[in-house]
């Protein structure tokens, strides 16, 4: 039975302003009612699995545990990064877990911001892939290319292995320019570089261990010194063990080294929605070619992606652009030029912005909340507490908060007394209180919260105890 390790660790910072640092494009529904994470694993539905294994940020514990029990998926089954090391440090830790827990099982890894149109290839190619792996070969899927691309790597195919779809690694590419990159489609040799692979999970350290020890030590060193948390959902490596391990994808350290690389080719719809004018190619277009979500008035438009939060969108006797607008934030650009979305990242990252890490609306494992004002001293914010929903057991050393139920009823615990609050009724915590709110109904809760202090942010949390 296959494992499935689904790397849910980018950023995601070319699908700005939809995707910021702490709420990256893997959590959002770009393409269908899911989230992109959500959809990877939803996707495994058809092949025979253990539950999978996740690796994500700190920062993204909530939303990853949620996503996941919103589709029946959370177990001890989370890895968290306390900060990115790339893909094959993520994968040392997936592999070292694996071995204490399934006994050395074969790994199906994945990206969770990847997208696949047509799920019956993509398993006839696992099936490809099976012996192959079971044989202690390091595989990994070619993509059949539909383009000259110069935003993807490349693999060439060596000699034939099993049929047509199976073949020894030659060599990878790094990003060509098009001139090459039309040569290597046109030879039929080439595919881009998934980043997807199977293979055993002691057959990756073994290979590991031979070009890049260092990182397999400073991983067992992280794994041996490992926390899960009381919920059994979380595994914290060691921070202090894991920040002093190289970073490295695993396609340098391993794949590009090794004797026993495997390429099996797929041609399944295959998309990593890289950047806007990718994600227009896979969404559904109307009869001029334009992909709309939301509230959009469109007049002698055509080609264009057109994505707006909540305010009406008209676009008139435009052509070829990306129009994206949030909350907090308004995106212009020609699909041509989408790449330059760095720049603007680049600017907000230089000058602090907030626009760059979370988006006003912010979810949560307990609901979301949505910033109504921002200010430096003071915040205040329209909060929707779901049925069942409970906020972390928490104090504030620079804060006080005051909350004012707007409709439901809150079970509030303020130190040691507990209460209960309806409609129009408030209190307040003062700095350094330990405190908590629960929904107990089945309606949502909905409150306003004020914050004032010298700190606001996450920053200023100190959480006693999660309740997912």
């Amino acid at each position: 039975m296959l494992l499935p390790v689904i790397m849910a660790g980018g950023t995601g910072s070319r699908l700005w302003p939809m995707s910021r640092e702490l709420y990256p494009k893997q959590f959002l529904a770009l393409h269908g009612h899911q989230s992109m994470l959500q959809n990877t694993v939803t996707r495994l539905c058809g092949i025979d699995t253990h539950e999978p294994l996740v690796i994500c940020n700190e920062n993204h514990r909530f939303l990853v545990a949620e996503q996941l029990r919103q589709i029946n998926q959370l177990s001890r089954n989370i890895i968290l990064e306390p900060v990115g090391r790339n893909t094959a440090p993520a994968i040392a830790l997936a592999a070292l877990c694996a071995i204490a827990k399934k006994n050395d099982p074969l790994l199906l890894v994945l990206a969770a911001d990847h997208v696949i149109e047509h799920q019956l290839p993509f398993y006839e190619a696992i099936q490809q892939a099976l012996p192959l792996a079971k044989e202690r070969k390091l595989v990994t899927f070619g993509i059949v290319p539909a383009r000259p691309e110069i935003g993807y790597g490349y693999i060439q195919r060596g000699d034939a292995l099993n049929g047509k779809c199976a073949f020894a690694v030659q060599r990878f590419v790094e990003k060509p320019h098009l001139d090459k990159a039309k040569a290597y489609v046109d030879s039929g040799e080439y595919y881009w570089n998934s980043g997807m692979f199977l293979f055993r999970a002691s057959t990756y350290l073994t290979e590991l261990n031979k070009f890049r020890p260092e990182i397999l030590i400073a991983c067992k060193k992280a794994i041996a010194e490992s926390v899960t948390d009381d919920q059994e959902a979380f595994i914290r490596v060691n921070a202090e063990k894991f920040i002093a391990c190289p970073n490295d994808s695993v396609d340098y350290a391993v794949m590009e080294n090794t004797d026993s690389a495997v390429v099996v080719s797929l041609d399944a719809g295959w998309n990593d929605v890289g950047s806007w004018s990718a994600l227009w190619e896979v969404s559904t277009k109307d009869a001029y070619g334009n992909a709309v979500t939301g509230d959009v008035f469109l007049h002698n438009t055509h080609q264009c992606y057109i994505n707006t939060d909540e305010k009406m969108v008209a676009a008139i006797g435009v052509d070829n652009l990306v129009i994206v607008n949030t909350k907090d934030a308004v995106l212009v650009t020609n699909k041509t030029n989408v790449q330059n979305v760095k720049k603007v990242v680049e600017y907000l990252k230089a000058h602090n912005r907030s626009e760059l890490r979370c988006h006003r609306k912010s979810y949560r494992p307990w609901g979301h909340t949505n910033i109504v004002i921002n200010e430096a001293r003071y915040n205040v914010n329209h909060v929707i507490v779901k049925p069942g929903g409970a906020f972390s057991l928490q104090m504030h050393n620079h804060r006080a908060e005051h909350w004012i139920v707007l409709s439901g009823t809150a079970r509030v615990t303020l130190e040691d007394k507990t209460f209960m609050l309806t409609e129009n009724q408030s209190t307040f915590i003062p700095i350094g209180s330990i405190h908590t709110l629960e929904n107990l109904s089945k309606i949502p809760l909905e409150l306003l919260e004020i914050q004032v202090g010298s700190s606001l942010g996450e920053d200023d949390v100190i959480r006693l105890r999660d309740f997912l």
